[in-house]
């Protein structure tokens, strides 16, 4: 047994040794073995109230001693899993209690020998009041139906709780620690009832003082103290608008409110919240409706403050700005004071509001469990997450010993020494100022990983960076506020002044509010020194305008702002530098999400949450929004990233396919389910998707379509579908579901849409089925394709489906890749493919580097054909990006490396270019780039010309399109050595 803490009373221990023997042969058995005389003296030598229960409910510490404690504990619980319906008010509240005794003195002695860990006592507790308040309801229920107010299920089911309490329209939410399955041992359980009027009721206009009169009676039988004891302290008061609501809301009532009115501590109240009784389905259900209110699509920066504010509230409510405004032990309170529980919880919650909208995976009720999460998905540090975990075992474990002691739903430390070495003892410290060490070393650290991420106010000023008056109240110009604007930079100060001045007057939409304005004023001398220094920043403060324009509000991008003033200087650079960019944050400020989540970084998925929000949604229009934020919010963090510098032209070509790679996995599985339902399935059958182009090549570029062939299989002789409400012949299914696949790719929404699709590359083009089946493209490959088709397959790649559709298709793509072919007869057909292309889509301009001589297109054709006319010899060339196949077609010799090297690089310039000229100016320019425009593309790309460019605050443009004249020329000549002049008839 493990070493039990030693008796601070010796008196008190030596009373109940004496009393425990005295109970009867065995007790006294148990008390002589050195096992017995140590547990008893713990309990006896700390705890008067453990002392009283182990002499009251001595069989059940023997049984638990013999049996173990799980086993103990489950014949605890035993009787309330068997409702009697002749049971009386006062034998109920006699077992419930009954109930209570066992279970407590089981869990504390399991607690105290060590038998379970923290996340077992709190759960058992938990089952406890699950299955009291279950027993309860259950006989209240009954009640009802016999004096005629309720129509219930009949029949032997009655005898299960849970079966009598299934259908009755009552529901029964736990909260706090209750719902969290994390209730402290003398812990008060927080009760939501809630009820459906139609449900059960004869008269629905009776509905609530029906369920009312079962709420009340329900908290007597919980609370009332009787000869036997109570059972559970019960508190109603998180229901919705507790001052202005009966005991019990109707669910109509209470979903309206939460969409309306609820307030940011109801939705970290609802974060733990789950049916503990009544009738458990509809309790989800319930759930499942107010999860959008819960669990924000945007991240919410601006709940960080209001939730703060009721920690705040606390303190000054109960005292706190004395003795408990500082870590100490003498008086302390564990769970609200300095560095306590409270502040734990808060920590987790709030970081799971911002965050949870985006990531289910951080939704998470328990504390150690959320924590964990937080921690694994980067939204905490790992060592403050250990130090808060660590912190939070600890205390709570104080807070159990201080509640075990008279079974008061205490968490303040005793004041006097004598109460303070009890409890240190208690927890198995040899003195009191072990105890005291180890606690205030862990209040400490709460304490300050709290401040780190709440207490302490950003810095919103801009310090050095503005000098001088920011003034724009009233309708007329401050000399000194235009002077200063001059200063940072701003060619029309007057202008600015005038636009400013309007964001505060609420003329702009989303500067209407009390808050948004608040906000602005704090917000404004950082944001004029960050738009300060780009090289317009008249141009991106209009560009600002645009956006506050059209925002329906602007609280949560400006409390966004408000606390990460980094973003500040990320959003200024992209208004200044990248007007495309600037015009999607304006027309979609949760853009902005994408550029906080910091996803777009090498190595990271930028959709990793994106499945399982997918997954997620309660029907199939609230998953595409879901995916069309998400897919958002990436490009725009990736499109910002690579335009940074932050991200290189491969990673960011990498991060975008990856972006659309999980957006077509997650909906391909979600619109199958949805269309099963309504055709049921092929047996046997599955629907695939296979990217070409620059999806297939892992390097698509902003704005890029998706070039998709959507393939199926089943056996040969399947029948129609099964399962649905029409069934299908096979071919015309998975030809519908291929059609609610591109559909849902491209129909838009509120977010936009998701992508552009190309189908233009399936066999037989635009004219063919959306959908072909797996035997008909491998035999149109094996027969029937055109070089260019072959071409095109070099870039082909397996996207979504399932495992064995999977296997199948890459078979057939690498059969058709290998297949022989005439080198002469390819290399010909490439030549006069690009003659055409030529002739018919001439480049637009200079900065045209896809379709310029020498540019994109023939860096790829020197890939592809070659692939093609050397594959069936040598298959190891096949890649379907540009590079790797490059860098392949050199290991196998038909490339000389140099040769290779420098296709690489003309690649990589190629796409660079493409993609900063899309980010900025959003289409080929005239021969002259606007000088903003060409000093971000020289920083961009400079390092990938001939002759590297400096970043500098000028940039010679003629020289820079020299050295691109000079790439293509290299291009064109490696075109004419391998596949021959493109120019020649």
């Amino acid at each position: 047994m493990p070493a039990l803490p030693r008796p601070h009373d010796a008196e008190a221990a030596s009373q109940l040794a004496g009393r425990f023997a005295e109970r009867g042969a065995a007790e006294r058995s148990f008390g002589a073995t050195p096992e017995g005389t140590a547990l008893l003296a713990a309990l006896g030598g700390h705890s008067p109230y453990l002392a009283d229960l182990a002499l009251r409910e001595s069989a059940t510490l023997l049984r638990l001693m013999e049996r173990g404690p799980d086993a103990a504990f489950a014949l605890a619980l035993d009787p309330l899993g068997r409702a009697d319906p002749a049971a009386t008010r006062p034998g109920v509240a006699s077992l419930l209690r009954q109930a209570k005794r066992q279970a407590a003195l089981i869990a504390a002695v399991a607690d105290i020998l060590g038998l379970w860990a923290l996340d077992r006592v709190t759960g058992a507790l938990s089952d406890l009041a699950d299955a009291c308040t279950d027993y309860a309801c259950a006989h209240l229920l009954r009640e009802a139906q016999a004096r005629g107010d309720l129509k219930l299920a009949g029949g032997a089911a009655r005898h299960d709780p849970r079966a009598t309490c299934k259908g009755s329209g009552l529901i029964v939410l736990g909260m706090g620690k209750l719902g969290g399955r994390e209730l402290n041992y003398s812990s008060d359980i927080d009760l939501m009832v809630l009820y459906d009027p139609e449900a059960a009721t004869y008269d629905a206009d009776r509905a609530g003082a029906i369920y009312v009169r079962l709420a009340r009676d329900l908290v007597r039988l919980l609370d009332e103290r009787t000869e036997d004891g109570y059972c559970f302290r019960t508190d109603l008061r998180l229901r919705p608008d507790p001052a202005a609501t009966p005991l019990a809301v109707s669910l109509p009532a209470a979903i309206i409110y939460y969409e309306s009115m609820g307030q940011n501590w109801e939705r970290a109240a609802m974060i733990k919240a789950r049916p503990v009784a009544g009738d458990r389905a509809l309790g989800e259900h319930f759930l499942r409706e107010i999860r959008p209110f819960v669990w924000r699509r945007h991240l919410d920066f601006a709940a960080v403050a209001d939730i703060h504010s009721i920690k705040r509230q606390i303190h000054a409510h109960k005292g706190h700005k004395g003795a408990n405004a500082q870590v100490q032990v003498a008086g302390h309170d564990v769970k609200l004071g300095r560095g306590g529980i409270r502040e734990i919880e808060f920590t987790v919650q709030v970081l799971q509001l911002i965050w949870g909208g985006r990531d289910p995976a951080l939704r998470d009720p328990t504390t150690l469990g959320a924590l964990a999460a937080l921690a694994a998905a980067g939204k905490i540090d790992r060592r403050a997450a250990a130090d808060l975990a660590d912190a939070y075992g600890f205390l709570r474990q104080v807070e159990h010993r201080l509640q075990m002691v008279a079974d008061r739903q205490t968490h303040r430390l005793p004041e006097d020494a004598a109460g303070l070495a009890n409890i240190a003892s208690f927890m198995g410290f040899d003195t009191p100022e072990a105890f005291a060490s180890a606690l205030t070393g862990h209040l400490t650290r709460v304490e300050r990983r709290y401040a780190g991420l709440f207490e302490t106010s950003p810095d919103l000023s801009a310090g050095d960076e503005v000098q001088g008056d920011l003034v724009f109240t009233g309708v007329e110009d401050d000399p000194a506020t235009l002077a200063t604007l001059r200063g940072l930079g701003f060619q029309n100060p007057a202008a600015v002044a005038a636009t400013v001045r309007g964001w505060h007057h609420g003329r702009a939409r989303a500067t209407r509010s009390e808050r948004a304005r608040e906000l602005l004023t704090a917000l404004m001398p950082s944001l004029l020194a960050a738009l300060a220094k780009q090289p317009q920043p008249d141009a991106a403060l209009m560009r600002l305008d645009a956006a506050l324009a059209r925002m329906t509000t602007g609280v949560q991008v400006l409390s966004l702002l408000a606390r990460n003033p980094a973003l500040l200087d990320r959003l200024a650079f992209v208004l200044g530098a990248a007007p495309q960019l600037a015009d999607h944050f304006a027309r979609n400020a949760a853009a902005l999400d994408g550029l906080l989540a910091g996803h777009a970084a090498p190595g990271n998925d930028p959709a990793a949450s994106l499945p399982a929000l997918v997954k997620d949604a309660r029907f199939l229009e609230e998953a595409l929004e879901a995916a069309r934020r998400l897919v958002t919010e990436g490009k725009f963090e990736i499109d910002a990233a690579a335009l940074e510098g932050r991200l290189d032209t491969d990673a960011a070509g990498l991060a975008r396919s990856a972006l659309a790679d999980a957006a077509i996995g997650a909906l391909l599985p979600r619109i199958a389910q949805d269309f099963a339902q309504r055709h049921g399935k092929v047996a046997g059958g599955a629907l695939g998707v296979v990217a070409l182009g620059k999806l297939g090549g892992r390097d698509m570029l902003p704005g890029s379509d998706l070039d998709l062939i959507l393939v199926y299989d089943h056996p040969a002789e399947a029948p129609d579908s099964k399962g649905g409400t029409k069934s299908l012949a096979p071919s015309q299914y998975f030809a519908r579901l291929a059609n609610q696949m591109v559909g849902a790719l491209t129909a838009p929404g509120a977010e936009g849409r998701l992508y552009e699709v190309d189908m233009r590359l399936r066999p037989s083009g635009s004219k063919g089925p959306v959908a072909v089946s797996l035997s008909s493209f491998a035999r149109y490959h094996a027969e029937s394709a055109w070089t260019w088709e072959r071409m095109a397959l070099t870039r082909a790649r397996f996207v979504a489906g399932a495992p064995a559709l999977k296997r199948k298709v890459e078979a057939a793509i690498r059969q058709a890749q290998t297949r022989s072919a005439d080198a002469t007869q390819v290399l010909a057909d490439a030549r006069a493919m690009r003659a055409r292309m030529l002739r018919d889509l001439p480049a637009d301009g200079p900065w045209d580097v896809k379709h310029r001589p020498g540019g994109l297109v023939e860096v790829e054709f020197i890939s592809q054909a070659l692939q093609v006319a050397h594959a069936h010899r040598l298959p190891a060339v096949i890649s379907p990006t540009t590079r790797l196949g490059l860098a392949a077609l050199a290991k196998a010799g038909i490339l000389p490396e140099a040769e290779a090297a420098a296709l690489v690089a003309a690649d990589r310039l190629w796409r660079a270019i493409t993609a900063h000229l899309r980010l900025t100016v959003g289409r080929w320019p005239e021969e002259t780039l606007p000088e903003p425009v060409a000093l971000a593309l020289a920083a961009a790309t400079g390092q990938l010309l001939p002759s590297p460019v400096a970043a500098s605050a000028t940039i010679d443009q003629p020289a820079y399109r020299a050295q691109m004249r000079a790439v293509a020329q290299q291009v064109r000549e490696s075109f004419t050595r391998h596949i021959g002049s493109p120019e020649q008839p």
